[in-house]
């Protein structure tokens, strides 16, 4: 189960009901719980958007809800990262088509620490399918082995530029980033488009890697991890740059180039593998089983579009030293709930931290009014959406779901056990459980169904929070 098994809320349940009856002939007992103080909420539903609801208070337990969900603050999970988007070179085109003074408000309201906070961005090494044109940064008709022909000439105009004012607005941004395809002339089919990795490139695309990192440090955008290739057995059917990677190529080239390469250039630059689906978890325990492998890499990057994110606790259980990297999952433009699924993003995002990831980042951060500028196949659309026309802002569904998290859960939080005796399914409620460094916590919970009530209990305390239906509500004490 997504959020604990009903097991585990039965033990705690009947710790819970112990406890209470040892109060009703101890009173003393009651200094066993951690003193809280009054609940903050924060609701999104109907027409409001992450706004402030009126505060909760604790209460001693008299009897606990059918559908009650325990907090399990005993044992700490993974660390938060953080939360944020992919800022491809297609959303740093149109982000870079505002006037300074619409700009900036902007990216101060999707990168600071006081706003939105998006603090785990992606970045694409070269032309993914969302950029203005396809493009290496070693463009040659010949092999190159000695990269004589490197360049991050095309990223100087506006590419690089956005990214150091992202940085700008939030200095502890994580960046990391993705390749979508070497140089054509380092595959068979000689083409960004489409193809499979050529073994014979290895060793000059591990260099490609780190004159990249080097290029970037140098223009003030210091990457802090690479993925090895982004969704690595997907060919896309020649319709965009993408490549194929086999599971033997991904544990050579990151074990016995990649690796090696980044330590000689002095680098600690992380490198996260697979950068693909759920269903392919298999893959990584197999590639983490190879002990050169596990050395090599930090942890694996996820895809939510195929599978379930409790693939992501199967590696985890295998490998628990290894990190869970949530890297690319984003709204359609065309769908006709863009800007009111916050919902249903919320409840993806509380199962996939309730399954070891540390972070989550979205696809593209901005794109315009059609899901573009893009390349490839795909309808997508941006965090936020920006009109060619009136550069008018508008915020997705998917906005809204990451205010809850992002505003309030601090890097280095721990994420607890949310264990509910209702069997989400059947009552629609996800949730997820932070403690902030600061002692503070966080609990964010989604209704996908009607209004209703739902019990919060830790130790002897409850809290009765009411749920507006189709809604994201964040808890917050200290």
């Amino acid at each position: 189960m997504k959020h604990g098994s009903r097991r585990d809320f039965l033990k705690a349940a009947s710790a819970t009901a112990a406890a209470l009856a040892i109060t009703r002939t101890t009173p003393a007992w009651a200094a066993a719980d951690p003193p809280f103080g009054a609940v903050k909420v924060w609701g999104t539903f109907r027409d409001q958007r992450h706004v402030a609801r009126p505060s909760l208070e604790w209460k001693r337990a008299t009897q606990i809800a059918a559908d009650a969900i325990q907090l399990d603050m005993s044992a700490p999970r993974q660390q938060i990262l953080g939360f944020g988007a992919a800022i491809t070179e297609a959303s740093a085109y149109v982000l870079s088509r505002l006037s300074d003074a619409e700009r900036m408000p902007l990216m101060r309201d999707l990168f600071a620490p006081d706003a939105l906070a998006l603090n785990v961005c992606r970045t694409c090494i070269g032309a993914s399918d969302y950029t203005t044109k396809a493009y290496s940064y070693d463009e040659s008709t010949e092999p190159d082995p000695d990269l004589k022909k490197f360049s991050i000439d095309h990223d100087k105009e506006f590419y690089l530029p956005i990214l150091r004012e992202a940085r700008k607005q939030n200095p502890e941004m994580f960046l990391f980033s993705s390749p979508w395809s070497p140089p054509g002339w380092m595959k068979p089919n000689n083409s960004m488009i489409g193809g499979a990795m050529r073994k014979l490139s290895f060793g000059p695309y591990a260099n490609y890697f780190v004159k990249f990192l080097e290029a970037y440090k140098a223009e003030g955008v210091a990457i802090d991890a690479v993925t090895v290739q982004n969704e690595t057995d997907a060919e896309q059917e020649g319709h965009m740059p993408a490549c194929l990677f086999s599971q033997e190529q991904e544990m050579e080239f990151a074990a016995r180039f990649l690796a090696p390469a980044i330590r000689k250039a002095g680098m600690n630059t992380k490198i996260w593998i697979l950068d693909h689906n759920y269903s392919l978890w298999g893959r990584a325990i197999d590639e983490l089983s190879d002990p050169s492998v596990y050395d090599a890499v930090d942890g694996i990057a996820w895809h939510g579009y195929v599978g379930e994110p409790t693939a992501m606790t199967r590696v985890h259980d295998a490998f628990p030293a290894k990190n869970a990297y949530w890297t690319e999952g984003g709204p359609d433009v065309n769908q006709p709930d863009y800007q009111t699924d916050y919902t249903k993003w919320a409840d993806q995002y509380n199962g996939i931290l309730n399954n070891w990831a540390r972070s989550i980042t979205a696809w593209n951060v901005a794109l315009d009014e059609k899901g573009r500028p893009d390349i490839g196949p795909f309808s997508c659309g941006g965090v936020i959406t920006i009109d060619n026309a009136t550069h008018k802002v508008t915020m997705s569904g998917q906005y809204w779901a990451f205010a809850h998290y992002s505003k309030h859960v601090k890097r280095g939080a721990k994420v607890f056990a949310t264990n509910g005796l209702g069997n989400p399914a059947e009552t629609g409620v996800s949730h997820s459980g932070f403690s902030n460094p600061d002692g503070s916590c966080v609990v964010v919970i989604a209704n996908k169904g009607a209004q209703k009530q739902v019990q919060l209990m830790t130790g002897t305390k409850t809290l009765d929070v009411d749920l507006p239906a189709d809604s994201v509500q964040t808890l917050y004490w200290s």
